[in-house]
């Protein structure tokens, strides 16, 4: 799952790899694990499902056994103040640092639809102001691991919104966050812990369809400005069940950011959530720039594009995890737009959105293409650049969406019949009489006969005029002749 830097041709896409003691049932899908869905007789959209991080571990490279007599190699089991910040080279490949000249996302609430954040990990310390579970199976605050990946909320918290931390016996810089550990895009952004429960759903727990839009619901009724779902799934559609969450989102101005999918886990589209109407859909790209073949998805409602290979990121225990994939693409967006917004207070979200997708850095096809969407993103060209403002969302409107699509089912029934004080018709009680057997035209049998012989007299009448007529013919004839 975790990329290099190289460069690499293009493998055609793997087979769906199994997913541990999750059995054969589930694979991982676009980033994200996928249960398949059941075979019940109407088909219904797979449910999304967070992206695996691979490998939880510290991204570090053990120093060798000293010979003996040697000093001993100091102990690179936990990364210290100078280990994670460098490996952070979106910070500065994406003009993240000089952005903060302009704002650092103080006041702005990112919600992270997830699987729980750890908010006493000691980069994300007094980020996470608010959180509540919707699955029925974790903590009332967010902030347990569940599912599948139980780590994956705090990964994806880290890089959107991480505060870094001060080391034991260091000291503290000018630099947002501390010199410590992971600074997200936003690093004086809050956070709200929305856990659910996806990836190996159990009885308990309650089904995604009322995970997902009761997730959406408390998180605009809990002051978020910017949703981030890194989850997805493998069908373009969505239930129905959904509809009025995100409609609901949109009306109350909160911009959604979802990850695009992994093409190297068995997605080769994008899937919902991304695909709703409004949403921010984020693709991925490599070291190089180049649209990242593992790591990213396409499709037409991909917006903009962000690093998804070489990441790191938080998880529980102040420890830290490589990862890949549009998971860590899209909380870097959701931290830009954090960042717009902290900018700009009253800047409504279809404007933040037109900035991010306006300064991006266009690239592969001109204009918008089904990779990049409108281009790579350029953080402080989003914060700077002198942007004409929309008269609606770029990314278009899922209230008009669910209009136009949902109208048969969303339309009135029809009233129940009930009885009216005047009859319409009146009630006719006669008998009506059974008709009358009516004899057959032929009853004697000679109707055959009949019309044979008529037939007949009208050849023979026919024949006996012609032979008239040409013996007055050959008669003139004769008289004529001299």
């Amino acid at each position: 799952m975790t990329s290099t830097a190289a460069r690499r041709p293009r493998p055609r896409p793997a087979a769906p790899r199994r997913w541990g003691a999750l059995g054969a049932a589930s694979v991982l899908v676009g980033g994200a694990l996928v249960l398949p869905a059941a075979e019940p007789a109407e088909a219904r959209p797979a449910a999304p499902v967070p992206a695996p991080s691979v490998p939880v571990d510290d991204p570090v490279t053990v120093a060798p056994t000293p010979p003996d007599g040697a000093t001993p190699a100091p102990d690179t089991s936990r990364i210290g103040a100078d280990g994670i910040r460098a490996q952070q080279y979106w910070l500065d490949e994406y003009r993240i640092r000089d952005a903060w000249k302009q704002s650092t996302g103080k006041g702005v609430r990112i919600a992270v639809i997830d699987t729980g954040v750890d908010g006493a990990h000691q980069d994300l310390a007094g980020a996470v102001v608010g959180g509540t579970d919707v699955s029925g199976g974790g903590a009332a605050d967010g902030q347990q691991g569940l599912g599948a990946e139980p780590e994956h909320g705090t990964l994806v918290a880290s890089v959107a919104a991480g505060r870094g931390h001060v080391p034991e016996g260091g000291k503290d810089d000018d630099a947002p966050g501390g010199p410590a550990g992971i600074v997200g895009v936003a690093p004086d952004a809050e956070i709200l812990a929305v856990s659910t429960w996806l990836g190996n759903e159990t009885p308990e727990v309650r089904s995604v369809d009322e995970q997902i839009p009761d997730a959406v619901r408390w998180a605009v009724d809990n002051g978020a400005d910017i949703i981030n779902m890194s989850v997805g799934s493998s069908s373009t559609s969505w239930p129905e069940s959904w509809d009025e969450a995100f409609v609901y989102a949109e009306e109350k101005d909160v911009l959604v950011v979802a990850s695009a999918g992994n093409r190297g886990s068995g997605l080769v589209q994008v899937g919902a959530p991304a695909t709703i109407p409004g949403v921010l859909t984020v693709g991925g790209v490599g070291r190089s720039g180049e649209a990242s073949w593992e790591s990213s998805s396409q499709g037409i409602s991909i917006a903009v594009a962000g690093p998804s290979e070489d990441m790191v990121g938080a998880v529980p225990g102040d420890r830290y995890a490589t990862w890949a994939g549009t998971s860590a693409s899209a909380p870097v967006v959701a931290g830009a737009a954090a960042l717009i917004k902290a900018k700009w207070p009253e800047m409504s979200s279809a404007q933040v959105a037109n900035r991010l997708v306006s300064t991006a850095r266009d690239t592969g096809e001109p204009g918008k293409d089904p990779l990049y969407g409108y281009g790579v993103l350029d953080v402080e060209a989003a914060l700077t650049d002198d942007v004409p403002e929309v008269g609606a969302n770029p990314l278009g409107s899922v209230r008009e969406w669910v209009r136009v699509h949902r109208r048969s089912a969303s339309a009135s029934p029809a009233p129940a019949a009930t009885a009216s004080a005047v009859p319409v018709t009146e009630e006719v009680e006669a008998e009506i009489a059974p008709p009358e057997p009516v004899a057959p035209i032929d009853s004697t049998g000679l109707l055959p006969v009949v019309v044979l012989t008529g037939f007949g007299l009208l050849v023979l009448g026919l024949t006996a005029g012609a032979a008239v007529h040409i013996r007055h013919i050959v008669r003139d004839q004769a008289g004529r002749t001299p």
